[in-house]
């Protein structure tokens, strides 16, 4: 069964675990996500079942907006209120301009570390693993750009806010980063994925894939058994010769070829609809 998704990933529950769920909750076994949620955050989860699980790498997925909150006074080793470990009370209350005029100020492309508490790979192995394993943790400086950034709520002593970043962003280094401009301690207490680029949560709902690759489509006039049977393709039948990759949909699949030279092949010569 080709099928193409999003789930609503629970609080406290990893992404390979909610996905076995998912696996059985449909009675599939070739099943795959896209765009990995820690534990503590919950949300917009893309699964594929079938071949769909090929098309990850061509899906338009950015940029994500995220809803956090962000608990003052608190300090945790994994950046969320998984690991606290001290939690002190804040009296003074910031102002909401404060914060306001800060999280302005964020908007754009910013340097961060990501968590030692993340999925980044250090010599094969995730951050995560090591640092639960209490080894030492060093990670490197990454960008990530902030598209729009803004208050959602302040009641003492939470902020909470909406974020729209590029991918490969970690909104617990963002936090952080607030935390620094507003010369306070904090870490988050809430995260949930609202979308990636077009997609949102809509009670699994079947999704149709053509509307959300990131390719542009090339015309064929040859015969689809070519495409059918994987045989080898002539130049001459595309519409569009220059280098790149393409969608190519006939009336019942579509498939994914690579022009390279003025040679075509196949990258997925066949995904039924």
């Amino acid at each position: 069964m080709n099928r193409l998704f999003v789930v609503n990933k629970p609080i406290f529950k990893g992404s390979n675990s909610y996905l076995g769920k998912i696996k059985r909750k449909y009675k599939v076994k070739k099943a795959g996500f896209s765009g990995t949620l820690d534990p503590f955050a919950s949300g917009c989860l893309i699964v594929a079942f079938g071949k769909y699980t090929r098309l990850f790498n061509y899906l338009n997925k950015t940029p994500k907006t995220y809803r956090a909150t962000l608990w003052l006074g608190v300090q945790s080793e994994s950046l969320d209120i998984e690991n606290v470990n001290s939690v002190q009370i804040i009296k003074k209350q910031v102002s909401k301009e404060k914060i306001e005029e800060n999280l302005k100020n964020l908007l754009g492309e910013i340097e961060y570390i990501p968590p030692k508490f993340s999925a980044k790979k250090i010599d094969g192995k995730r951050a995560y693993e090591l640092a639960r394993d209490g080894k030492e943790v060093e990670l490197k400086k990454s960008k990530m750009n902030i598209f729009d950034i803004k208050l959602i709520s302040y009641s003492h002593p939470f902020i909470t806010f909406e974020a729209t970043v590029s991918e490969g962003s970690y909104i617990r280094s963002l936090a952080q980063i607030l935390c620094e401009k507003l010369e306070i301690k904090g870490t988050l207490s809430y995260l949930k994925r609202l979308n990636e680029g077009q997609f949102r949560f809509d009670n699994e709902k079947a999704l149709n894939p053509l509307e959300y690759l990131n390719l542009p489509r090339n015309t064929y006039t040859g015969d689809k058994e070519w495409f059918e049977l994987g045989r080898k393709l002539n130049i001459n039948f595309f519409e569009n010769k220059n280098d790149g990759e393409y969608l190519i949909i006939f009336d019942n699949f579509f498939s994914i070829i690579k022009i390279i030279d003025n040679e075509p092949k196949y990258v997925i010569n066949k995904i039924e609809l």
